[in-house]
């Protein structure tokens, strides 16, 4: 199975980054991608929820998912689209962060909401409230693409082993980790953390990830780290897209996923046991 990952650096202008989007997707295929990833938030990366409350907009009606749909259909491919940033019937009015497994026939195969809310303080001047603007999900998500099984996450969710091992211990073999992760988090966690998720399941992480400084039409801007990274299931890595924005093609060997998990089968060794004295 080749995977073809996509590290963007989209605006706050659903209308602008789908074509880029489509662009660098077509590329992938060239190459032989037979499953294509984007990264977190792949239709509008903005700071500012006003602006987000102008250009979101509800699954139905969506651009960018109606877009890429067609392109996956076009081109044949199973399509991994990391994360859209999606108007709810939320009375508070949050979003939703929602994944979404397109099959080659366009189809939406599964989804998934983020479940884990980037709520930190990073710094005195970086500090993040997911939860203020979207609403957290509450469903973990294994989905059949016919090749393997996949384990869908997003960005955050990567600090919770819990929801990786239970994606595992569900079939997954492969756990995609769309991102737009903070430059000082990233720098200090992002490789560590995605390689730490692949040794204690055994599986395939896939991780595309937006970069770079993000423009901004409403005056907040933001920044991300890139890295887009593949990791296999003993934990190496094979392949980090660097910081610019482009197109990453990577062989998996699916097999690699059951021989790791024979030498060590630690998915199959859970005890209980009581709470800390």
């Amino acid at each position: 199975m080749r995977a073809g990952l996509l590290q963007l650096n989209v605006s706050d202008d659903p209308a602008a980054n789908l074509p880029v989007t489509e662009a660098m997707l077509a590329e992938a295929v060239a190459q032989g991608a037979q499953f294509v990833l984007t990264p977190e938030v792949t239709n509008c990366l903005s700071a500012s929820r006003r602006r987000q409350q102008d250009m979101l907009r509800p699954e139905s009606e969506d651009a960018t998912l109606a877009g890429l749909r067609d392109a996956a259909a076009r081109h044949g491919i199973w399509l991994l689209i990391g994360s859209l940033g999606l108007k709810t019937d939320d009375p508070d009015g949050r979003f939703a962060n929602r994944s979404f497994l397109i099959a080659p026939d366009g189809a939406i195969a599964a989804r998934y909401d983020k479940i884990h809310m980037f709520d930190v303080d990073i710094s005195e001047t970086e500090s993040y409230r997911e939860s203020a603007g979207y609403r957290p999900g509450r469903q973990a998500v294994v989905a059949d693409a016919g090749f393997a099984k996949v384990g869908m996450t997003i960005c955050y969710d990567l600090r919770f082993p819990h929801l990786h091992r239970d994606l595992a211990k569900a079939g997954a073999q492969i756990l995609t980790v769309p991102a737009a992760f903070s430059p000082v988090s990233g720098a200090a966690h992002w490789e560590v953390l995605l390689r730490a998720r692949a040794i204690e399941t055994g599986c395939f992480v896939l991780a595309p990830a937006q970069t770079g400084h993000h423009a901004a039409t409403a005056g907040k801007s933001r920044q991300t780290y890139g890295h887009s990274l593949v990791v296999s299931p003993w934990g190496e890595v094979l392949h980090d897209a660097g910081t610019a924005a482009g197109v990453s093609v990577v062989d998996l060997d699916l097999s690699l996923v059951e021989k790791c998990r024979h030498k060590i089968p630690a998915i199959t060794h859970d005890r209980e046991y009581g709470p800390p004295a």
